[in-house]
């Protein structure tokens, strides 16, 4: 499965499948006018509904409030392609250990962070290669 947006980060591991009929109208609404015709397998948690589908040859989340609103969006990427400063920062920090997946992910303002993988935690990077923070997967 790919990589989840920072925010399903935390609960990942237990966010429900759930069907499209239970997807409530104005998130369905906002996901079809960020990304229009892509098709969403749907995931529940915490009241936020998630979006897994794939764009362009891309594969791609996306994390809704009730209400339509956008929490964010992640599109996964080859590790070779996170920013060398990434890269840098894994090599040092967790020696021996590979990064499994990347991502980019856009917050609903328009902020850019990366993501890495590395063992079973996701590494949280701002655009420029800043570590931000770890939060286990």
């Amino acid at each position: 499965m790919s990589a989840i947006v920072v925010t399903a980060i935390a609960f990942t591991a237990c966010a429900q499948k759930i069907d499209a009929y239970k997807v409530p109208d104005a998130v369905k609404a906002s996901f079809g006018k960020q990304f229009p015709g892509a098709t969403a397998r749907w995931e529940k948690e915490e009241g936020k509904y998630e979006a897994g589908f794939k764009l362009d040859e891309n594969t791609m989340s996306a994390v809704f409030e009730a209400d339509g609103k956008m929490v964010e969006s992640e599109m996964d990427m080859k590790v070779a392609d996170l920013p060398p400063t990434i890269l840098a920062y894994v090599k040092e920090h967790y020696k021996g250990k590979n990064i499994k997946e990347g991502a980019k992910i856009t917050l609903a303002d328009g902020t850019i962070n990366y993501e890495a993988e590395v063992d079973g935690k996701d590494v949280i990077f701002d655009a420029a290669g800043k570590f931000l923070k770890e939060v286990k997967d």
